[in-house]
């Protein structure tokens, strides 16, 4: 018979739950002297780690904070970032970090809607800190990382360290429930407001135990974090699963070919995550190319495809490693597929299969799943399933249609489970009646030797529709002219798809995660064709 249970005691509670502040616990119980950050220099213990956590918790709570209150942090890398996470989940509040990708009234929106009340900002961005608190009237608690109280915006920041010093560095009892918010990240925003995904302590924990399976993590290893740690992949990917088996994050402020090459090497790291631009600068450049790789055993590339004839130059240069690709959104805690090691070159142009605890299907649009070979809306289940968006339950429960997580990739599965993305729905090109994907003719181009990344959209035409445009950006030292591309193009693909115009440039707009912004291309090519 169903029995009602009383609400659980902080002591009863401690014993049986998940809570992602555990996992660094645990880790300080195991590995108390183990290096968990390096940080430019400055290193934290994890018996350290799990101190500071722990005071930094006792005094969010001493602030009169409420469970599942949101903490504001505006930074980059940095050992005071991912002490705030944890103190966070330790305490039953939300680790709420800015996408530093956004614009100044993007960020200043995403705080006000999770409506927060302390916020955390790192030295170097003090500048863009200063200026929120005019505009978020329910700000009480301002710190920075910087060593003493700061005069700036007319209030008055304290120095982080005062939250460590403050605290008590005992264990902090407090109920966590297991599908308590422990996080909320906010997406790029592309084309409206951003969306803040509200993820629990069992989606963050059953993710990091995920990654650890599929990547083979062995205890004590070494992951290099130069992708920021306000995103998903970074903090779920990289951040918890290093935690939770003892090893040390090796973090950057961002990516530099040579600097994160130097860490590879010094750090003797085990598993890193690149984009394809990053292994191009790295292999590319004259200084870092000529480092030792060779404790790399996980090379993973993320967010495009790579060509058959550049991954064979990241084989060549990470010996040991495994080169796979990863791919997952922030809803859906990530990864969700990863190419298994047996598949990195007869299935290298697909996603790979679901990872542990990942169930994927493709479905039409009438909720019905599709059997493998047929094309539909790639969707998902599992535990490492995002709550909900932050105070907007009709976007929510439209994700959720037919019980199950709707991604907006359009992709077929194959017999092996290998999952062969066509496109985002978004991105889709119509052109001349022929449906295209933007990354058929993607992966063409940068198959050319001269070609480092490409980005192909459709931009409206009086006789096509769309018309098939690409940007392009060159290899290092590379001269190519549009002709030249349009010919490749011509000899590889069918006549439907080949661009109608090719345009090369310098760079590409990105989010603060790389990612290229294909609607801001769209915008600039309006009219192209007039």
């Amino acid at each position: 018979m169903p029995q009602q249970h009383p609400a659980p005691t902080p002591e009863m509670n401690m014993i049986d739950r998940v809570c992602a502040g555990d996992i660094l616990t645990r880790a300080a119980d195991l590995y108390p002297g183990n290096i968990a950050m390096v940080d430019d220099g400055r290193t934290l213990t994890y018996r350290e780690f799990e101190d500071q956590s722990n005071r930094v918790a006792h005094s969010l709570l001493g602030l009169g904070l409420k469970p599942g209150e949101p903490v504001g942090v505006l930074a980059r890398n940095c050992l005071e970032l991912m002490v705030t996470y944890i103190a966070c989940a330790k305490a039953n509040l939300v680790f709420a970090p800015v996408n530093l990708g956004l614009k100044p009234h993007e960020i200043a929106y995403c705080l006000k809607d999770c409506n927060t009340r302390v916020l955390i900002v790192e030295e170097a961005l003090m500048e863009a800190g200063q200026s929120l608190p005019e505009q978020l009237p329910a700000l009480e608690c301002l710190y920075w990382t910087g060593t003493s109280p700061h005069e700036a915006g007319g209030r008055t920041w304290q120095p982080f360290q005062a939250l460590i010093d403050s605290g008590s560095d005992r264990p902090v009892e407090v109920v966590v429930g297991d599908r308590d918010p422990v996080q909320l990240l906010y997406t790029s925003g592309t084309t409206a407001n951003p969306k803040g995904v509200v993820t629990s302590h069992l989606a963050v924990t059953m993710a990091a135990m995920a990654n650890i399976i599929a990547n083979r993590l062995p205890p004590e290893a070494a992951m290099l974090c130069q992708l920021p740690l306000f995103h998903c992949t970074a903090v779920n990917c990289l951040a918890l699963p290093t935690f939770m088996m003892g090893g040390k994050l090796v973090m950057a402020k961002g990516f530099d070919a040579r600097e994160c090459a130097r860490l590879i090497e010094e750090h003797r790291i085990y598993m890193l995550v690149f984009l394809p631009m990053m292994f191009n600068e790295v292999l590319s450049d004259p200084e870092a190319s000529q480092r030792d790789f060779s404790s790399v055993r996980r090379a993973l590339y993320a967010m495009a495809p790579i060509a058959e004839s550049k991954l064979q130059g990241i084989h060549d240069a990470f010996p040991n490693a495994d080169v796979i690709l990863g791919s997952g959104q922030t809803e859906f805690t990530p990864a969700t597929c990863l190419i298994r090691p047996e598949h990195q070159w007869s299935k290298a142009g697909s996603w790979g299969t679901a990872t542990p605890l990942t169930r994927v299907a493709i479905m039409d649009d009438h909720g019905r799943l599709l059997p493998p070979g047929e094309t539909g809306e790639i969707v998902y289940r599992g535990p490492q399933m995002m709550t909900e968006y932050l105070n907007q339950p009709e976007k929510t429960e439209e994700s959720f249609k037919y019980g199950w997580f709707h991604s907006g990739d359009i992709a077929s599965i194959d017999e092996d489970g290998a999952i062969w993305f066509t496109d985002r729905k978004k991105d889709l090109i119509k052109t001349g009646g022929e449906n295209v994907a933007s990354l058929d003719v993607e992966r063409c181009l940068m198959g050319h030797p001269k070609v480092a990344e490409a980005a192909v959209i459709g931009v409206p035409h009086e006789r096509w529709g769309e018309a098939i445009t690409a940007s392009v950006i060159l290899m290092p030292d590379a001269d190519a002219d549009e002709q030249e591309l349009i010919e490749h193009c011509r000899e590889q693909l069918a006549g439907f798809k080949v661009p109608k115009a090719i345009v090369i440039v310098e760079e590409f707009p990105r989010t603060g995660t790389g990612k290229i912004q294909k609607h801001v291309i769209r915008k600039g090519m309006e009219g192209y064709f007039s």
